[in-house]
């Protein structure tokens, strides 16, 4: 399915989110890991606009914003779904998420 690439920083809770969503699904990648003070020239190259990570690059397309990745993750790899399949569980836990997210 192509060669994965996670742009990330320890530091950054969002890079851990797309981190354990990749692992939880089992796919394979690559995790390079940014320095936020001297950003890379290929982490502004992949998201030129926020110039942020984290980035995901999936067959040299990148992918910006924690929780589109994860969406992308699902939609592209939908073994081992991180959402449940009811259409209210998935609204129930898309709450939380976003409650988590805002704290």
């Amino acid at each position: 399915m192509g060669d994965v690439k996670l742009h990330g920083a320890w530091t950054s809770p969002y890079s851990h989110y797309v981190l354990w969503a990749l692992k939880l699904k089992g796919i394979p990648f690559e995790y390079i890991e940014e320095d936020l003070s001297n950003k890379s020239d290929l982490l502004l190259q992949y998201n030129p606009v926020n110039k942020k990570i984290p980035v995901l690059v999936h067959g040299g397309r990148p992918i910006c914003e924690s929780m589109v990745i994860i969406e992308y993750l699902e939609e592209m790899w939908p073994q081992h779904p991180l959402v449940p399949s009811d259409t209210y569980e998935r609204a129930v836990a898309r709450f939380w998420v976003k409650l988590a997210q805002e704290k």
